[in-house]
């Protein structure tokens, strides 16, 4: 619900009055479910559009709010959600992302995570650990690049091709292990086979000992706003077993997105999906793994 004074009338002891107005188009904002444009936006918190405009353009760089491409309408953005994540518990996103990721934990027995974009890099929001000896360390709130992890590169997918040219142009492709890829024409590549398949794989390219394997969630705009993710130690998951789960994973992913208001139409090209890994090969010491 919009709290805010509705008469563009900011002036208060102790107020700052950009931080005021900034909120009152956040209240706004949350309160409209299809999203907002700028005329509406200045109607609903007397503000003037110029003023507005402004404002949205700082929280958008931000990434507190985000614009659609299309309807040009704003909506909250996965800013708010990660410093709500981090804050909150109870949050709903959250609360519905542990939930799912505890039962994909415990049907694969691998550690689970969530995950958001917070400016080039991704953020875990939720994360469940599975009943293996072997866990991942990472906390919620944890950091992770964009280029050599399976929800980065869900994200990196998401882009349209400008905004992908745009973000790659001055990204440093970070070298953490030999098989980060560090050539942006080979991960370009990798990245239109993440968006034929709806699937993307770290096959060690952020940590020397953990492959994962993610697959896009979507709020009820369509948006890709984050990723779920299914990660292991290297010697116990082969990119062959993380294929085999990969549909196990597709349906959780898929469920989350429901839950956001999502309506699933999956196409026929993604659900008949190849069966093929990527073409890169395992370290020799990870062949002889067959089963996760």
């Amino acid at each position: 619900m919009f709290i805010g004074n509705g008469s563009g009338n900011t002036k208060g002891a102790g107020r700052i009055q950009s931080l005021t107005r900034a909120f009152e188009l956040l209240e706004a904002i949350a309160d409209s479910a299809e999203g907002i444009g700028l005329t509406q936006l200045s109607r609903k918190t007397g503000l003037n559009s110029s003023t507005v405009f402004h404002l949205l353009k700082t929280m958008v760089g931000l990434g507190y709010i985000r614009q659609g491409e299309e309807s040009k309408r704003y909506f909250i953005g996965s800013t708010l959600f990660c410093l709500a994540a981090a804050a909150r518990s109870e949050v709903q996103l959250v609360n519905v992302a542990d939930r799912i990721l505890r039962e994909l934990a415990v049907k694969t027995g691998n550690s689970t995570l969530f995950g958001m974009r917070s400016g080039e890099e991704m953020i875990v929001v939720a994360k469940a650990e599975g009943n293996g000896a072997f866990q991942i360390s990472d906390r919620v709130g944890g950091v992770r690049p964009s280029h050599c992890t399976g929800m980065g590169k869900v994200m990196l997918a998401a882009m349209s091709q400008d905004k992908l040219e745009q973000r790659l142009a001055n990204y440093e492709l970070k070298a953490f292990t030999p098989n980060t890829i560090t050539e942006r024409a080979r991960l370009l590549q990798e990245l239109t086979e993440v968006r034929r398949s709806g699937l993307a794989f770290d096959d060690a390219e952020f940590h020397p000992e953990l492959r994962c394997v993610a697959a896009a969630v979507r709020d009820f705009t369509g948006q890709v706003i984050g990723a779920l993710a299914m990660s292991g130690p290297a010697w116990r998951l082969s990119l062959q077993a993380l294929q085999g789960r990969a549909a196990l994973l597709r349906e959780t992913a898929d469920e989350l997105s429901a839950q956001l208001g999502y309506r699933v139409q999956r196409s026929a090209q993604v659900s008949q999906m190849s069966e093929q890994v990527p073409e890169r090969t395992a370290p020799a010491r990870d062949e002889k793994v067959l089963t996760g």
